[in-house]
């Protein structure tokens, strides 16, 4: 909770300012029965109208004083928590950003996703009411208590005896309710999971005709989040009825006391009537008191969860390498690498680019080919080995300086809702006829420009208004907008047909001859022009040279390609 309540530091004089309102409202409300008491005893037996009215309007005014001060005092606290909120959310969708690929394989996107969405609001919730509740309550708590201890401490000690049983009780439940809400959390990260999984993949459920296969799917993950709710909704739903169990015994107790003194003297109705009413007062604190005991464990431990994403560190390091610039633009010197750090899924891998050279990636699907890529963009960390860029390890450089050397591309990378133009140029400051050019020679301008609307095509979330191939060069399209110095195609034209592809790496000859291009492909016809061509087979290369020496020196090479041949490679 601490690393979160430092977002409401910005907002203290606010908050201040709003508690100031409050105590006032609250200490107008609990004047009003003291009034009356003394109404009741002194003023309605003098029978002066005059003293009435005027009494009367005095308990108008602190009414009104009470009812703005709670009005103007809560306005103030939904803006704080609604500032509050918008920053944490701000800062922890930031810090989800910039995570390691390796700790957001360890949070789980699913799980990140309820950080962001189910765990703010919670913390949302419990912060808004601390400013509306949390000040009003213990006011109301202590004043009724101290007011009702001044006029009839008798009474005040029967009410006073049942408030240690109802604290304890409390406390008691809502220290079990933490991890309890702590399990409930992780539920509903498996419960996302599955339905962010099915909205994703709906197209192959409805054809391959699962859809009641993924409904028992997502019963299960539902049937133990309900099971976790239920759980910690039982335990915690104990505290409501016991805290007004106890309070109506101190009612009775109170009201048999109260009929006692009455009946000897040593009290007197007006007192009783003003005493009920702060005992109302005291009850609605208290009330409100348990509801924030409820809240704060559910907000303790969403707060914990948004803490954890938070005080990740940054494994980003950049560490000095005064070493120039030895001609090799990209190289991987005896690189290794595992995910789990029990097998190596690339091992000992080296291999040499000049600035402007192709290289070309090939092997079975889990071979590592994606893996080179994600190391050389720093998404992971090699065990062992170097990979420099431009003679310097990719280590020295800033993420933006090393990010910004390249352009990429995926055969599954995100499109989002907004024009063709803007998919493009994803938010950089990239002129139009550059997002021509690039649309150009990722063979994309002429469907296009086929478009009523051209550029200005509104495509829809993941690009599901356009065919696969189209889609595909405009991911291209969007790589190399910017010039990139190093060109990343990772399997990124696989929808594409033969002709298409050949057309592709045409053009990209043409128009980046200065550009490293690295080509990660299924396809022997998409990388066989490649300067340098490496097979990689479980994690280790198995060929590495031109394709023709490949063709006589790699049998797994001769293999592929000879079963791709057969019209094939279209020049």
């Amino acid at each position: 909770m601490k690393r979160i309540l430092l977002y409401l530091k910005p907002f203290r004089l606010r908050m201040l300012v709003g508690f100031i309102i409050k105590v006032t409202g609250t200490m107008a409300e609990l004047v009003l029965p003291y009034i009356l008491t003394h109404i009741l005893e002194n003023v309605i037996v003098e029978q002066n109208v005059g003293k009435i009215i005027l009494y009367g309007g005095v308990m108008v005014f602190f009414g009104i004083v009470a009812c703005l001060g709670n009005i103007i005092a809560n306005r103030m606290a939904a803006r704080v928590t609604t500032n509050f909120s918008k920053e944490m959310r701000k800062e922890l969708f930031s810090k989800t950003l910039y995570l390691s690929s390796a700790d957001t394989d360890s949070f789980t996107i699913p799980s990140l996703e309820s950080r962001i969405t189910t765990d703010t609001y919670n913390v949302h919730n419990f912060i808004g009411m601390m400013q509306r509740m949390g000040v009003r309550a213990p006011i109301l708590l202590i004043g009724g208590i101290s007011l009702s201890l001044i006029m009839d401490s008798a009474l005040a000690l029967v009410m006073i005896a049942t408030l240690p049983i109802i604290f304890v009780t409390v406390y008691g439940i809502s220290r079990r309710g933490v991890p309890l809400y702590s399990r409930v959390q992780k539920s509903a990260d498996n419960m996302v999971r599955v339905a962010r999984e099915d909205t994703q993949g709906i197209r192959v459920i409805k054809a391959l005709s699962k859809n009641e296969h993924e409904n028992h799917r997502y019963d299960k993950v539902n049937s133990e989040l309900s099971k976790q709710e239920k759980r910690a909704g039982t335990i915690m739903g104990i505290v409501n009825p016991a805290m007004t169990l106890l309070m109506n015994l101190g009612i009775a107790g109170v009201v048999a006391v109260a009929a006692f003194r009455v009946s000897k003297g040593l009290s007197t109705p007006a007192t009783v009537i003003a005493f009920m009413q702060y005992f109302t007062l005291i009850s609605m604190a208290m009330m409100s008191l348990s509801r924030m005991f409820v809240m704060y464990t559910k907000c303790a431990a969403s707060a914990n969860r948004i803490a954890e994403v938070l005080d990740t560190p940054d494994k980003y390091d950049i560490t000095e390498d005064s070493r120039k610039d030895d001609g090799i633009h990209v190289s991987y010197d005896n690189v290794s690498f595992s995910y789990l750090g029990k097998k190596d899924n690339l091992k000992n891998i080296s291999v040499s680019l000049k600035k402007g050279e192709r290289l070309g990636i090939i092997g079975a699907t889990g071979s590592g080919k994606s893996t080179f890529i994600k190391l050389l963009l720093r998404f992971y960390e090699p065990h062992s080995g170097e990979i420099r860029i431009n003679g310097k390890s990719i280590k020295s450089y800033s993420r933006d300086q090393l990010t910004s050397m390249f352009g990429f591309a995926i055969q599954n990378d995100f499109i989002y809702a907004d024009t063709i133009e803007e998919n493009i140029r994803f938010g950089r400051d990239i002129p139009k006829e550059n997002i021509i050019s690039a649309a150009k020679t990722a063979q994309a301008h002429d469907f296009i420009s086929a478009i009523p609307d051209g550029y200005s095509h509104m495509l829809s979330s993941k690009g599901t208004n356009l065919s696969g191939g189209q889609k595909q060069r405009v991911l291209i399209a969007r790589a190399i907008a910017s010039k990139p110095e190093i060109l990343i195609l990772d399997d990124s034209s696989s929808a594409l047909d033969y002709k298409t592809d050949a057309n592709l790496r045409k053009a990209l000859d043409e128009n980046l001859s200065g550009t490293t291009i690295i080509t990660v492909a299924q396809r022997v016809s998409s990388v066989k022009n490649c300067d340098h061509i490496i097979v990689i087979d479980n994690g280790v290369v198995i060929g590495q040279g031109k394709h023709d020496d490949l063709l006589e020196t790699c049998a797994e090479y001769r293999e592929i390609s000879e079963s791709q041949m057969g019209g094939a490679f279209v020049e």
